[in-house]
């Protein structure tokens, strides 16, 4: 059951990702958003792999422990199923069909263009303009993936006691954020190309827009989970205790520069061959900027590392830079959270369209 039909206020986006469950809600007065309640949670170990969940029940609790973190009265829910799990195609149909029309059309065609048996899948579509086959024609886009992955996705979040009434492609989501954070680029920043590095715990998903929509989005097996290897072999801890000391601090003196320098270059390293293999499979030569996301675009520095390195400017991903914020919320600890909570922001704004 995907779902591209517009939802009213309140919803919160909900992004399920390997470690953790990020929860946000927003509201909007005019053209100015306010955060009114967010959290992260964690998620125990591999109860989510390769963006697909593996335990409803463990993941189900951790969206429970999320809402009730965030202190949100809120029960309608906006989550998304990472891009690799689903098939999208824009397809030609004809003007002037009714939904019901163009639904039951669609479900006759769609075995040519979904390499699934269609009883297996979840199908959505979306009109998106007039063809350039000519007026007689519309696009219309195509979204499909298996029911199993959507089915567990909307299981977990109805045992958090959620109800989901969105569920979007992580791409879209991602589109929807870097358009509202395009707003406020600095005076004369180009938004022609840009590029989005999300580094996740395991995996890096490097995307490239192009006039507000994604043409482009390879995954690299990089994330902060090396980080956290690279701190248990060196000092003799679990991996728990990496990752807490990696968060929480207090490793000796030689661990930056040691330690965190060269996962900083090679996180740079890996950020650029992404964006090389972009520019070998296009005819875009330069993206005007590049966007850091995830939990390792909060290690200090790595902008200006990741600028030098690559050539291009670089920016850290902020939803919230110019948003109001609900005075029970910590800044401190939204504005450090913010670059993991991208994909979360573009699910919320969802309750606005």
């Amino acid at each position: 059951m995907f779902s591209f039909n517009k939802k009213s206020v309140p919803i919160l986006g909900v992004d399920i990702s390997a470690t953790a469950i990020k929860l946000l809600e927003l509201s909007r007065s005019g053209s100015k958003y306010r955060v009114e309640s967010y959290a992260v949670e964690a998620l125990p170990p591999n109860s989510v792999s390769d963006k697909t969940i593996n335990d409803i029940e463990q993941v189900g609790e951790a969206v429970a422990r999320a809402v009730k973190k965030a202190g949100t009265r809120t029960k309608q829910a906006a989550v998304c199923v990472a891009g690799s799990s689903v098939i999208t195609k824009v397809i030609s149909m004809p003007a002037g069909l009714s939904d019901d029309e163009m639904e039951s059309q669609i479900q006759v065609e769609a075995d040519q263009y979904i390499p699934f048996p269609l009883e297996e899948v979840a199908m959505d579509f979306e009109v998106i303009g007039e063809s350039s086959e000519g007026a007689e024609k519309v696009d219309v886009l195509l979204a499909a993936s298996r029911s199993e992955i959507v089915d567990n996705v909307v299981a977990s979040i109805e045992l958090g006691g959620l109800t989901p009434k969105v569920v979007d492609i992580e791409a879209f989501a991602i589109e929807n954020t870097i358009d509202l954070m395009s707003k406020d680029f600095p005076a004369g920043t180009s938004k022609d190309a840009i590029a989005v590095a999300d580094v996740g715990s395991a995996v890096t998903t490097f995307s490239v827009m192009e006039n507000m929509k994604i043409i482009y989005s390879r995954e690299e097996i990089f994330g902060g989970a090396q980080l956290t290897e690279d701190i248990q072999r060196r000092y003799g801890l679990s991996y728990e205790e990496a990752g807490l000391a990696k968060r929480q601090g207090g490793l000796p003196d030689n661990y930056e520069p040691e330690v965190l320098e060269p996962f900083k270059e090679n996180m740079a390293s890996q950020i650029g061959r992404a964006l090389q293999f972009f520019y070998a499979s296009s005819q875009i030569s330069n993206v005007d900027v590049l966007v850091l996301a995830g939990g390792c675009s909060s290690i200090p520095g790595i902008a200006e590392i990741v600028e030098s390195k690559l050539g291009v400017k670089t920016m850290i991903a902020n939803p919230f830079a110019n948003m109001a914020v609900a005075s029970k919320i910590q800044t401190n600890n939204l504005t450090n959270d913010a670059p993991a909570m991208m994909i979360a922001c573009g699910l919320a704004l969802r309750g606005d369209d």
